[in-house]
């Protein structure tokens, strides 16, 4: 019965150790990362890394590495690397989590290669929820780039709503206006 007790406790010691043991020693905080790793990283959380630029009243930048609100897809504890930075067209210096880029011809080309839609899912996932926040499919996006990258560029640049061009055969009425007569004091 002694040894009964015995294996129990340290079977609930083990386990109390190992979630110590894992939360202190593993997993990735962004608030830990330097400027050169921030970007795109992916903290144990699942909260995606935001470098921010801060400038004191000297005038001296810092950079400070940030945990935001925004959560990646399935991914965590994530440096990015550097072949995928490349390879995607990106900084490792960027700061903030932004969807501009995405207007960049040159960007979206890089980013819907092969190397990178194929290569960096961290980053294709980043990026799938930047533009569907647009309102565009990035699968879409990206089928354009191959035919008319232009109309779909247009088409982020305008929220996704492209204004209909004329139509013929309206007919337009002409309204007279009548002027407006003061109120008599009466």
């Amino acid at each position: 019965m002694a040894s009964n007790f015995g294996l129990k406790s340290l079977v609930i010691l083990a386990l109390t150790l190992a979630v110590f043991v894992q939360g202190s020693l593993g997993g990735i905080t962004c608030e830990n990362l330097n400027k050169y790793t921030c970007a795109f990283a992916v903290a144990s959380s699942g909260k995606r890394c935001v470098l921010e630029k801060h400038v004191d009243r000297s005038g001296e930048e810092a950079y400070v590495c940030r945990t935001s609100d925004i959560e990646a897809d399935k991914v965590t504890d994530w440096v990015e690397s550097d072949q995928c930075i490349e390879a995607c067209g990106l900084d490792r210096k960027s700061l903030g989590i932004s969807s501009d880029s995405l207007l960049e011809c040159g960007f979206t080309r890089k980013l819907c290669s092969t190397q990178c839609y194929n290569g960096c899912p961290n980053i294709i996932d980043l990026y799938f929820s930047l533009a569907a926040g647009e309102g565009v499919f990035l699968p879409k996006l990206c089928e354009a780039q191959k035919g008319d990258a232009r109309r779909e560029m247009a088409e982020i640049r305008s929220s996704g709503f492209v204004a209909p061009g004329p139509v013929s055969g309206v007919n337009h009425v002409k309204y007279r206006v009548a002027p407006a007569v003061a109120p008599s004091s009466a």
